[in-house]
């Protein structure tokens, strides 16, 4: 596969020694930067059409090295991708093989994309909800984050986003660091523009989270943000 001798060629042997101490899965390490990953995987794409993308996403992906997992999501990263069903499919069928917050956090991004696009693929995500691999259960979390990101959402997408809400609830009692981490992610994510549903959430369901997951969730709650003019008349 020459996309994957591309990148081999740009690896670097001590980075990849690194990389394998730092992300603890058991798999084979390059050593390649994900911004050179991108820029590669936006070459590739653009000389391909949709069943060629997802073709290459797969044999990427099941080459099983570090880097090319991320490629092969950088690949299906993208907001219109017609038919894109085939994508969704591919995407799907990663998240049960999640063993790293890398690339559970890159192909979620594509994932992302196909949620948003079709929001009746939720019906799929929330099953995901009870899987016993804390990661799939994480996924479903990661993967709905644009739900926390509309800055003037529709009846519908305040719909779904409830709905998203609701598994909130349903993980609060979670007691995996990586499912917690992820509660308050999204929390703090919804933060920013909603600071209200984020502080009735945490009145009503917080003290069932773990004490560093209420925080990452209140982080960015106007009340609990620092006055960056606070001493400022003291500095030298």
């Amino acid at each position: 596969m020459q996309e994957l001798d591309q990148l081999k060629a740009l690896g670097d042997a001590g980075k990849a020694v690194e990389m394998a101490a730092y992300h603890k899965a058991d798999r084979s390490y390059l050593g390649v930067a994900v911004p050179v990953i991108d820029e590669l995987a936006r070459g590739w794409r653009a000389g391909l059409d949709v069943p060629e993308r997802v073709d290459l996403a797969r044999r990427l992906w099941d080459s099983d090295v570090h880097e090319a997992r991320i490629a092969a999501a950088k690949l299906l990263t993208q907001a219109r991708i017609r038919p894109d069903e085939a994508a969704w499919r591919l995407i799907a069928s990663w998240v049960p093989q999640f063993d790293s917050w890398a690339i559970a956090d890159h192909a979620m991004k594509a994932g992302e994309r196909r949620l948003r696009a079709v929001p009746e693929r939720l019906d799929e995500v929330e099953l995901w909800l009870e899987d016993p691999s804390f990661w799939v259960r994480r996924a479903a979390l990661v993967g709905t984050l644009p739900w926390t990101h509309i800055r003037n959402p529709k009846p519908q997408d305040l719909q779904q986003r409830e709905r998203i809400l609701s598994w909130l609830v349903r993980l609060a009692d979670d007691r995996e660091w990586f499912v917690q981490k992820a509660i308050g992610w999204w929390l703090r994510e919804l933060s920013k523009h909603d600071p209200q549903c984020v502080r009735d959430w945490l009145m009503a369901h917080g003290v069932r989270l773990k004490p560093f997951a209420r925080r990452e969730a209140g982080r960015w709650l106007p009340e609990n943000r620092k006055d960056p003019g606070a001493g400022a008349d003291q500095l030298p």
